[in-house]
Order: structure tokens, then sequence, then C-alpha cells
């Protein structure tokens, strides 16, 4: 892009970091400083309200950037992660929303350590949950670099490192002043945003190919070099039988890693009651399912429009395919038209990875915090130095997400979240499935669902072909492949559920019988709920 056109780009881009710094400021001065403000904001949000929160948390750059890239690039395939990212809904609407909220106060470990031994058992959700936060952090990052360099006008090293490094800055910012009541006003914001511009791609798409979807298909299955292949399962994940469990691996985790991520589970708490959740949820569930059939539309339309070997050029995991789009549609590369849609659809997908690492951070450092550290303590810590922790955890965290992603840079955002929903779906899980359903399960349970799902996650991940044994690893010149699979979930999520089983069957301490029976009448009447 030329100079002028640059300029006009990077002060859209810039627009909205203003608008949310002073969101963010305004809150902080508005704030009493208890814990309940700052990890739930003072439960003051409506039902649509937290719905939008709830979308603009869950609509990440793997969506925004990751899935329509892939569907760029692999067609029929890319759209998987579109079915198993709106699935998963179904189980947080009928399994977890109201429950978690009438038992928590702010954490998974909440829920659990309502009727368990409290100490082992916040320290193991604590990890897991800290764990999957900057699993997930680490993809926002690097959906971050691939784009703010593009819209440079350059993809060097030095743009992608700083421009993660500025992300991992302004997340600490958000969540170390303002808060969940911040970080909840910014995701508003940048669900209204994210909605409107797909909208307005998405038309303009239809428009291009006069309404016809099927002349849309027919040219983007051309244009991609595969023909009717392009439309079919298995160009992806069809070549072998490795190829298809590693299908079915990434299915289960992201079908069922939702209803264990905690910075979902922790916007339960940001509504007065748990009817209020459940219409959270059907709020979020109406708006996250509109936007993945607009996805649908943009991934073909890259396709058919930019070309997957011009998408591929530009970003090899095909993050940038949405932007290049936007680019095309509005004229070109050297049109004022163009720049600008380019220059708004990078300050929305921008804004998408600022609002979603701000609450992937409140809910770790609330972790950190509320869980770890208050479990560490031998005297219980007082609500206000929670606080400072949380806040003082939140720059720890970003440090570790900034250098976890500036590793990361080369592989795909959709990709990377995957291995995030593997790692929840197998240590969060089934924990609190266990804890909410089952009668007998017992502390010792409780913590060897955890690890038992956490560890072998993180294992098979560091074994398999993502960390190295292949031209796309993170570390490509070495090989300690023994894992062949790219996602651990077909194996680590039934590890978690047999983990849990089997330190409950062998466990001396009998079930709390009068601990469950609370749980269960206040988990389904919100009788003594916070």
């Amino acid at each position: 892009m030329s100079g002028n056109h640059q300029t006009l780009a990077l002060l859209l881009f810039s627009a909205f970091v203003v608008v949310t710094l002073a969101i963010t400021t305004w809150v902080s001065r508005n704030r009493h400083g208890s814990a309940e403000e700052f990890y739930a904001g003072g439960r003051l949000f409506s039902p649509m309200e937290n719905g939008f929160a709830i979308s603009g948390d869950y609509m990440s750059a793997a969506s925004f950037l990751g899935v329509t890239g892939l569907i760029a690039l692999f067609g029929y395939d890319g759209l998987l992660y579109v079915v198993g990212f709106l699935v998963a809904w179904l189980v947080v609407l009928f399994l977890v929303a109201e429950l978690v909220r009438n038992c928590g106060r702010f954490t998974l470990a909440d829920v659990v350590a309502s009727r368990m031994s409290e100490r082992p058992v916040r320290i193991a959700a604590g990890t897991s949950s800290v764990t999957v936060s900057v699993l997930y952090l680490v993809a926002q990052m690097v959906g971050a670099g691939s784009l703010v360099a593009l819209l440079l006008g350059g993809t060097s090293e030095a743009a992608r490192n700083w421009t993660v490094i500025g992300v991992g800055a302004l997340m600490v910012i958000y969540v170390s002043m303002g808060g969940m009541r911040a970080t909840t006003w910014i995701q508003i914001v940048k669900a209204v945003l994210l909605m409107g511009g797909a909208i307005a791609l998405t038309v303009l798409v239809l428009v291009r190919f006069h309404g016809d979807f099927n002349q849309l298909l027919r040219s983007a299955a051309d244009r991609s070099g595969h023909g009717d292949a392009f439309l079919a399962p298995g160009l992806r994940y069809g070549g072998d039988w490795t190829a298809r469990f590693d299908f079915i691996s990434l299915g289960l985790a992201l079908v069922l890693g939702t209803a264990g991520l905690p910075h979902i589970l922790s916007r339960f708490y940001t509504v007065p009651t748990a009817r209020a959740a459940r219409r959270s949820v059907v709020w979020a569930i109406g708006l996250i399912g509109s936007f993945y059939l607009m996805t649908f539309v943009l991934g073909f339309g890259a396709a058919a429009i930019v070309g997957p070997e011009a998408v591929r050029g530009s970003n090899a995991a095909g993050n940038t395919a949405v932007p290049l789009l936007a680019l095309d549609l509005g004229g070109g590369a050297n049109s004022t038209g163009g720049t600008v849609l380019f220059a708004i659809v990078a300050a929305i997908a921008f804004a998408t990875i600022l609002a979603v690492v701000a609450g992937i951070t409140l809910a770790s450092s609330a972790s950190v915090a509320h869980d770890l550290y208050a479990s560490l303590r031998r005297r219980r810590a007082k609500p206000r130095s929670e606080v400072a922790v949380a806040r003082t955890a939140a720059v720890g965290i970003g440090v570790v997400a900034i250098a976890l992603g500036l590793l990361a840079r080369d592989l795909n955002v959709a990709f990377l979240v995957g291995l995030a929903f593997a790692v929840a779906a197998s240590a969060n899980l089934p924990v609190l499935l266990y804890s909410l359903f089952w009668r007998g399960f017992t502390t010792r349970g409780a913590v060897w669902a955890v690890y038992g799902g956490l560890v072998p996650a993180l294992a098979l991940v560091l074994l398999s072909p993502v960390v190295s044994g292949s031209p796309e690893s993170l570390f490509p010149s070495a090989d300690f492949q023994y894992f062949p699979l790219q996602n651990p979930g077909l194996v680590s999520i039934p590890l978690g559920f047999l983990a849990g089983w089997l330190g409950t069957v062998t466990s001396a301490e009998p079930p709390d019988e009068a601990k469950y029976a609370e749980t269960e009448v206040r988990s389904l009447t919100g009788a003594g709920a916070v």
C-alpha cells in the first residue's frame, strides 16, 4: 500500500485502541476494588449484554481469521471447525450454564471445591485453567502478529514481534485497570463491530456473484486447483487413517472443550441469576450461529476472489484471508476503497483479538489469585490483596503468552485454539461433570481427573507433529515425534474421565453425601447461590 493509504489504515486501526482505553480508564475511576467487582463486574449485566459479551469472547481470532483461512485453503474440511465451534454451545446450554452459575462464585474451582477438600482441588483446577488460558492466548497473539504485519505493509519478523509485544501490553492494561466490567464492555463493542463487518463483507461477496451461492462454490473450486475435491471431505483430514483419526480427535476437542474454557465459564458469574445465565447463552448461540454462517461465504469468497495461492503467499497458515478479501472487494491494493475496507476489517480483527485476550487474561489471573494464591497461603487472603495479586498475575501471564506467541508465529490460529480446546476438554470438563452429576465423586477423583487429562494432553502435544518432525513444526530441524495425531483429544479426553473414575474408586475417603445433596439442590434451584 502507498504511504497515504497506509496512514489511513493505521488511523482507523488506532481508533479502537483509543476507545477501549477510554472505556477502561472510565471504569477504573468508578470501581470500588472488591473481588466481586474485579472478577464478576458486580454481577450487574443483563442477559442480552452478557450474551453479546460471551459471543465477543468466543468469536476470537480463530473464528474470524483462522477458520476463514482454513476454508479458503482446504474448502469443505475447513468447515469442520465451524461445526465443532457451534455444536459445542449445546453442551454449554444444557449441561453447564445454569449449574455453574448456581454452584460457583468466580472460577471453575469454586464449583468443584464446594463438595471436596478445598486446597488440593483449587490447586489442580487453578493450574489447569491457567494452562488452557495461556494456550488460548498464544493463538490470539499469533493472529495479531499476522494481521498487523500485513497492515503495516510487510511481513518482517520485527514487525510481527513488536505487534505481539504490543498486544500483550494492552491486554495487561485492560485487565489490571478495568477488571471484568471494562473487559465486558470491550467485548460488547467488539461483538457489534465484528457482526457489522462480517455482514458487510458477506453482502459484498454475494453481490460479486449476483447472489448465486452455487456460482461462488464453483468459482472457489475452480481457483483452488483441487476441483471438486475442494467441496468434498478429505482434502485436509482424509488422506489416510491418521488424518481421519486426527479429525475425530479435533471434533471431540471442539465440541467438548467449550464447556471447560475458563474465560467462558467466568462469564456466567457476571449476571445476577442462573436464569439470566441461560438466557445469556441463548443470545450468544444466536449471534455466534449467525456469524459462523457468514464464515462459509467469507472463506469460499476468499478462495474464489483472492485465490488460495495468494492467501498462502501472504501467510502460510491462511490467517490473512479475510483482510485480503476486503482489500479486493474494496477495489484492490492501490484504491482508496480497498484500503479503507481493508483497514476497517483489520481494525475489527484487532478489536477481536484485544477483547478476547482481555477476557482470557482476566480468567487466568483470577485462577492464580482466587485459587492458587489463596490455597497456597496458610491464612485466607483478604479480597483486596487477592485482587492485587490478580493484577500482578495478569502481567506474568502476559509475558508468558508473548514469549510463546513469538515462538508459534507460523501456525494457524484456529489450529492453535483446537489445542487449547483439547486441553480444556481433557482436564476441566471431566472434573466439572463428575462434580455436578456423580454422587460418589471424591477429592482424589477430582485431582486425578484434572491431572489425568492435563498431563497426557500436554505430553502428547509435545510428542506430536505440531512441535517436531515436519517442516511446519515449531522446531522443524528436530524430530522427537512419537504421537502421530496433531490434536491429542481422542486419547487425552477419555484419559481424563478414566483418571477421575479410577481416583474415586480407589479413594479411602468416603464421598460426602450431605455436601452432594447440598450441591444438587443449589445447582438445580439456585438456593444459596451467590
